[in-house]
């Protein structure tokens, strides 16, 4: 045997019994994820999350395990998965949209949820208050729907010509009502007459569009949802086959081909939720710790999609614009 292999082996032969130790005496804890969408769209959030633990301390593994689940927009696998995670009995649930949200509250009134992505967490019933949530949830908002009322705005700025606007949205969550509900009262101060389409079917989606698109001057706007999420490539791809230009509410519909998203970061959603994940594990109550609103909202515009569409965007706009699509 060489004498530095030997070193090596008698130096880790000399601390091993520590690290075995150190090892033992840690408590291993568990945390629970379920994110509503599909994993596809939402890995690299969900990454984000588990490096924002490691940074706390929190290593998979080693002191911490991690279970997670995606529901991909469908409400029975959502509720499966949530019932599914409560029985392991983990020290914390990260629940990612306000569809696992709910179903994680239906399923548990004591294991501390922290929420990310939510609309509408008092409307919805998730918290008591913002400032004082008072159950075992909390978390942070992805919008107040006021900010709805931007996206027909930024519709007309990019489109001047549109007078109709196609709404896909999600009319059996409350957040899906409230922001068509915004939409529709800013849309005919612009001059935009709206029409909702379900998001629910992918079919029903290309028919709608389809029969949509007979007439001129028509864009789309796309509200945030789970099922939309899920739906994303298909619909980004029935607004370029019919020449629609579109507003979304996140930005991976303008990265993945879409025209232009404004909506909360949510890769950094994820990263404030660790640290929300890491206070609880050390003893906070989610009862106290105040739900909190987006810090950013980020305006992404693909300048590809615009030529292929035959619009070209306000240099205002641009200038305005966080990342920028070329």
């Amino acid at each position: 045997m060489k004498r530095r292999d030997f070193l090596v082996l008698a130096s880790g032969a000399a601390t091993w019994p520590l690290v075995a130790d150190a090892q033992q005496t840690e408590r291993m804890r568990r945390i629970g994820a379920l994110t509503g969408a599909d994993e596809g769209s939402t890995q690299s959030r969900f990454a984000a999350f588990v490096r924002a633990l490691a940074q706390l301390g929190w290593i998979e593994g080693r002191n911490v395990r991690i279970d997670a689940r995606w529901g991909g927009g469908d409400t029975d696998a959502i509720r499966k998965h949530a019932a599914e995670l409560v029985a392991l009995a983990p020290d914390v649930i990260l629940a990612v949209g306000a569809p696992a949200t709910q179903q994680l509250l239906a399923a548990t009134s004591v294991v501390p949820i922290v929420f990310a992505i939510v609309p509408d967490p008092v409307g919805s019933g998730f918290v008591d208050s913002l400032s004082r949530p008072g159950g075992n949830a909390t978390g942070f908002m992805q919008f107040e729907y006021s900010l709805a009322g931007k996206w027909p705005e930024l519709l007309k700025e990019v489109a001047p010509g549109v007078k109709r606007a196609m709404v896909i949205w999600d009319p059996s969550i409350p957040a899906g009502i409230g922001q068509f509900a915004i939409i529709q009262s800013v849309a005919p101060s612009l001059g935009i007459e709206v029409i909702p389409i379900n998001v629910h079917d992918p079919a029903v989606i290309e028919r709608g569009v389809a029969t949509f698109a007979r007439s001129p001057n028509g864009g789309m706007i796309v509200t945030a949802s789970a099922r939309a999420v899920v739906h994303r490539e298909r619909i980004t791809a029935l607004a370029t086959q019919y020449k629609l230009p579109a507003v979304y509410s996140t930005r991976d519909f303008a990265t993945g081909g879409g025209l232009i998203s404004y909506g909360a970061d949510f890769t950094e959603q994820h990263r404030r939720a660790a640290d929300y994940v890491d206070r609880i594990l050390k003893g906070e109550k989610p009862a106290v710790l105040p739900v909190q609103a987006p810090n950013k909202y980020d305006l992404v515009i693909n300048l590809k999609t615009a030529k292929a569409l035959g619009l070209t965007v306000p240099l205002i706009l641009q200038q305005r614009a966080d990342e920028v699509i070329e």
